[in-house]
């Protein structure tokens, strides 16, 4: 098991930029898949992105070109920049750990933090 703590959610305006970060408990290094999902107020929670073991990512298309998933394993943390942010990006954000590679569905994590809230205002 991993324990995973996310942080650096926020209120922010819309075009503003926001780094999340997510600690997790024990070295990912080598062996988990990191990934962000979002669940907005009413909605099913959805895939944002992932980065493998190998440093391979992978976006969901609503994201592309805005966000960037990255680790750094020396820390056991992973972060998502999310810029350009949209009154629709408001979500609560779960960082996750899994052992599939680069999966998508939450199926396939099977570690999960508590989730950090981001805001946009319009």
């Amino acid at each position: 098991q991993v324990q995973l703590v996310e942080s650096g959610g926020g209120l922010v305006q819309a075009g503003g930029s926001l780094r999340l970060s997510c600690v997790a408990s024990r070295r990912t290094a080598g062996r988990y898949t990191m990934a962000w999902f979002r669940q907005a107020p009413g909605k099913e929670r959805e895939f944002v992105a992932a980065i493998s073991w190998s440093y391979t990512t992978y976006y969901a298309d609503s994201v592309k070109g805005r966000f960037t998933i990255s680790r750094d394993d020396t820390k056991n943390t992973v972060y998502l920049q999310v810029n350009s942010l949209k009154p629709e990006d408001t979500a609560v954000y779960y960082c996750a750990a899994g052992i599939q590679y680069l999966a998508r569905q939450q199926l396939d994590y099977g570690n999960w933090g508590q989730g950090t809230q981001v805001t946009v205002s319009s």
